[in-house]
C-alpha cells in the first residue's frame, strides 16, 4: 500500500506541475503500477472502462463533423437576430453555449460560440473578454447535465451504470439535468445584473449557411439511440460506447462519399483527442492499482473519520471539497479517483451512493469555473482571447467566474439534498 500511495501522489503532483504532459505522466505511472507488481498484467485490460473510452471517442468524431457543418454558427446567428442589445446577446450566447454543451464537449462548445462573441465585440468596439468568459463558464456548468455532456458525466455514468435518461429522472426523482438547470437560472440572473449597462444595439449582416445537415441528424440520432438503449434491460455494458462509435463511423463514411475524398478518414482520425483518451485509459489502470493495494478503502476511511456517520456532513464535505480542488486541478483524474472512494464511503455507511455521487459531480464539474485554470474550456477561451490580442487577468476572470460558480453550486447543493437526501 505504501508503494502504491507514493506512486499515486507522485503521479498527481507531476500531472499538476506538468499539465501539458499529464497523459504521458499517467501512462508511465500505469506502467510502473504493473512493473512493480501492484496490479497484475492480466488485470490491465479489464480495468479500462471501454464503454467510457468508446463513448468519448465516438462523441468527439460526431461533434467534429457537427462543427464543420457550420450548424452551430447558424444557430448562434439566428439567436442574435432575435435579441435587442449587447446585454441580451451575451446572455443569449451564454445560454446557447450551455444548451449545446449539455450534448457536446465543453471545449468544442467554446470553439464554436466564442468566435461569434469576438466578432460582435469587434463590430461594437467593446472588449470581448467578459462575453467569452460568460460563454466558457456556462459551457462548463452544463457539462454535468447529461450523460454525454462532459467526460466527468460519462465517467459517473459508466461507473454507476447510469443511462441517458437517468440524468433526467431516476428512482422516481428528478436527475442531475434539472439540478443543473436551476443552477443555470441562478447564474444567468447574476450575468443579467453584471452586464446590465451594456445596452448598445447589435445587428448581424448575414446568416451562416449550413454546408451539410447530416451531422446534425447524426448528433440528434446519437442522443435518441442513447435514450432508446436506456430502456433495454440487461444490455451489454459497452452498448452506449458502440452506439457512439458506430454513428461516428457512419458520419465519416458519409462525408467521404459526399466529398469524394478518402483523405477525410485520415483527417478525422487526426482530429481525435488521443491525449485525453490516453489519460483516461491510464487513470483506469492506476485506480485499479490503488484499489488492489487497499488505498481506496484507506482514503474512504479518512473521509469517514472526518465526516463521521452523518450523511449530510459527508455530502457537504464531498461537494465543497470538490469545488475547491477542481478550481486548481483537472476534474477528470479527480472524479475518476473519487468515484470508487465515494462508493466505499457509501458502503461503509450502509446507504445508497447517489446523493454522494451527485455531490461529487456537481462540485467537481462546477468548481472548475472558480479559476481560469480550473477547466479546459476556460483555458481554451483565454487562449482564443490572447490570440486576438486580449490578455485576461485573474481578477478579470474571477469577477465573473467566482459569483457565477457560487450561485450555481449553492443552488445545486441545497436542491440536491432536499431531493436526494431522503434516499440516504
Amino acid at each position: 500500500m505504501v508503494l502504491a500511495l507514493v506512486l499515486f501522489f507522485m503521479t498527481y503532483a507531476l500531472m499538476i506541475a506538468l499539465p501539458k504532459y499529464r497523459a504521458y505522466v499517467a501512462f508511465l505511472s500505469a506502467i510502473l503500477f504493473v512493473v512493480a507488481g501492484i496490479l497484475p498484467l492480466q488485470s490491465v485490460m479489464p480495468a479500462i472502462d471501454w464503454n467510457v473510452i468508446f463513448m468519448i471517442s465516438g462523441t468527439m468524431g460526431i461533434v467534429n463533423l457537427f462543427i464543420e457543418s457550420k450548424m452551430p454558427s447558424r444557430l448562434a446567428d439566428m439567436i442574435i437576430q432575435k435579441v435587442p442589445d449587447i446585454k441580451w446577446t451575451i446572455i443569449a450566447l451564454s445560454v446557447f453555449s450551455a444548451v449545446i454543451s449539455a450534448f457536446v464537449d465543453n471545449v468544442a462548445t467554446v470553439l464554436m460560440v466564442a468566435p461569434v462573441a469576438v466578432t460582435i465585440a469587434k463590430k461594437l468596439n467593446i472588449s470581448p473578454v467578459p462575453s467569452v468568459i460568460a460563454i466558457a463558464v456556462a459551457s462548463n456548468l452544463e457539462g454535468a447535465a447529461t450523460l454525454v455532456g462532459d467526460t466527468t458525466s460519462i465517467l459517473l455514468g459508466g461507473y454507476a451504470n447510469m443511462d441517458f435518461l437517468d440524468y433526467f429522472w431516476m428512482k422516481g426523482l428528478p436527475g442531475m439535468f434539472w439540478i443543473v438547470q436551476l443552477g443555470l437560472v441562478a447564474s444567468t440572473i447574476f450575468l443579467l445584473f453584471y452586464f446590465r449597462q451594456l445596452t448598445q444595439k447589435v445587428d448581424i449582416d448575414r446568416i451562416t449557411k449550413v454546408e451539410d445537415y447530416f451531422p446534425s441528424i447524426l448528433l440528434a440520432g446519437t442522443i435518441l439511440l442513447l435514450i432508446a438503449a436506456s430502456f433495454i434491460p440487461g444490455k451489454p455494458a459497452i452498448t452506449n460506447g458502440l452506439i457512439c462509435m458506430t454513428l461516428m463511423i457512419i458520419g465519416i463514411l458519409y462525408e467521404m462519399v459526399r466529398q469524394k475524398k478518402t483523405s477525410l478518414l485520415k483527417r478525422s482520425l487526426m482530429e481525435m483527442d488521443y491525449f485525453t483518451l490516453l489519460l483516461l485509459a491510464s487513470l483506469f489502470v492506476i485506480i485499479a492499482g490503488i484499489k488492489e493495494a487497499g488505498v481506496i478503502d484507506a482514503i474512504a476511511g479518512v473521509f469517514m473519520r472526518i465526516g463521521g456517520h452523518s450523511v449530510f456532513l459527508m455530502y457537504t464535505i464531498l461537494l465543497w471539497a470538490s469545488v475547491l480542488l477542481s478550481a486548481f486541478i483537472d476534474n477528470i483524474p479527480y472524479v475518476a479517483t473519487m468515484l470508487p472512494v465515494v462508493s466505499s464511503i457509501a458502503a461503509f455507511m450502509g446507504i445508497e451512493p447517489y446523493i454522494l455521487y451527485f455531490g461529487l459531480l456537481s462540485g467537481a464539474t462546477l468548481g472548475g469555473n472558480l479559476t481560469p485554470i480550473g477547466a479546459s474550456a476556460n483555458i481554451m477561451a483565454i487562449g482564443i482571447l490572447r490570440r486576438k490580442g486580449f490578455e485576461v487577468s485573474n481578477s478579470d476572470y474571477m469577477k465573473i467566474g467566482v459569483p457565477y460558480t457560487l450561485a450555481a453550486v449553492t443552488i445545486a447543493y441545497i436542491v440536491l439534498w432536499l431531493l436526494w437526501g431522503i434516499t440516504a
